[in-house]
């Protein structure tokens, strides 16, 4: 592999004027990471950081006919000492590579890909925000590039890296989001691409997410793809489901994406002595568990939204209503802390934070 060469605007600093309201994931910083890969010239080669511009494809790519596609989502924040630092960056490097190995696809040497997503933080820093809740979000993307009109693994793939400054994911902030179950339609099932973050799996789910909207609802929560019974995931998010003994989540079964932020709340729940399981949660239990006054509060986690408290969940005519207002405990104990650690205001007693410069 190439070592990383720089292409930087004769500018010597960026002068960046941010919107006063960032929606997510609509302005791009001005330069981005790339590299390509061949297999006939023996893996990846042509590592650059270069000026943002458009990239031409060949209409038969096979990324565009058979979805060879993977990408990941992480941020930058700009911490309240000034310093800038990134959030566990090296599990996204590593799910990268699962979700390429799975879909056929080269893995990346981790190490490298690492080294220039900080150097391209560091050249786009004047694109990050310093409004609370807002950051860089950093996307990288894998796609397969060969032209060929045939059922099989490209033989090369490109890997780009960009960034854009955004605000919350959602565009109340920190409150609470309507959640319509359904089971009308199915996602993923188990030994199939749910725990892949692969274009495909988000492209599946957007019909029911559009008629979810359509009801006032923000997201859509999956139920399994082959009872219809056992709760999985939400959309853009994993869920936690608080009862009056227990905060459990779905156990991964294959058709469910390891969140980076689930698996940081089950460290940090531990850590506070709750009693924290990975188990399968049915419908059913939740529903009855609404009932019977066990039920204390539902919430989703995941990089774009962090914590995400949920106001009510509907099922058909059933609707469990929780505080539409405020979020819920436990949520909100878990947002400040998660938070606190990502803009410094928080002790990082795990290691999990990796310094920009």
């Amino acid at each position: 592999m190439n070592d990383l060469i720089i292409d930087i605007l004769e500018e010597k600093e960026t002068k960046v004027e941010l919107p006063e309201n960032l929606v997510f994931g609509k302005i791009y910083s001005d330069h981005v990471f790339e590299m390509d890969y061949d297999e006939k010239k023996g893996g990846w080669y042509n590592a650059a950081i270069k000026k943002f511009s458009n990239i031409s494809m060949h209409p038969a790519s096979i990324a565009l006919h058979y979805g060879q596609s993977i990408f990941e989502g992480l941020k930058a924040y700009k911490q309240v000492n000034g310093r800038i630092a990134l959030f566990r960056p090296e599990k996204n490097v590593e799910r990268l590579n699962r979700s390429a190995k799975r879909m056929c696809m080269p893995e990346v040497d981790a190490d490298f890909v690492l080294r220039g997503l900080i150097e391209l933080v560091k050249l786009n820093r004047a694109w990050i925000p310093t409004k609370p809740d807002h950051s860089l979000y950093i996307r990288p993307v894998m796609f397969a590039t060969e032209p060929l009109l045939g059922v099989r693994a490209s033989e090369s793939y490109k890997l780009i890296i960009m960034t854009s400054p955004v605000g919350p994911y959602y565009p109340e902030g920190f409150k609470p989001v309507p959640i319509l179950v359904t089971d009308k339609y199915v996602r993923a099932v188990r030994k199939g691409m749910g725990d892949a973050k692969t274009a495909g799996n988000y492209a599946a789910g957007m019909l029911a997410q559009k008629e979810a909207k359509k009801e006032g609802y923000s997201q859509v929560l999956w139920l399994d793809g082959i009872e219809q019974k056992f709760i999985e995931e939400v959309g853009a998010m994993n869920i936690c489901i608080r009862f009056k003994d227990e905060v459990a989540t779905p156990m991964l079964t294959g058709s469910i994406l390891p969140g980076i932020t689930r698996l940081s709340v089950i460290q940090l729940l531990k850590d506070w002595g709750y009693n924290i399981t990975e188990r399968l949660v049915s419908l059913e239990e939740v529903l009855k568990a609404s009932e019977n006054g066990t039920l204390v509060e539902m919430f989703g986690t995941g990089t774009a939204a962090v914590i995400s408290s949920i106001s009510k969940l509907k099922y058909y005519d059933k609707i469990i209503h929780f505080d539409e207002v405020n979020a819920g405990e436990l949520a909100t104990k878990l947002y400040d802390e998660l938070t606190g650690i990502q803009f410094g205001r928080v002790e990082d007693r795990h290691g999990w934070i990796t310094f920009v410069d």
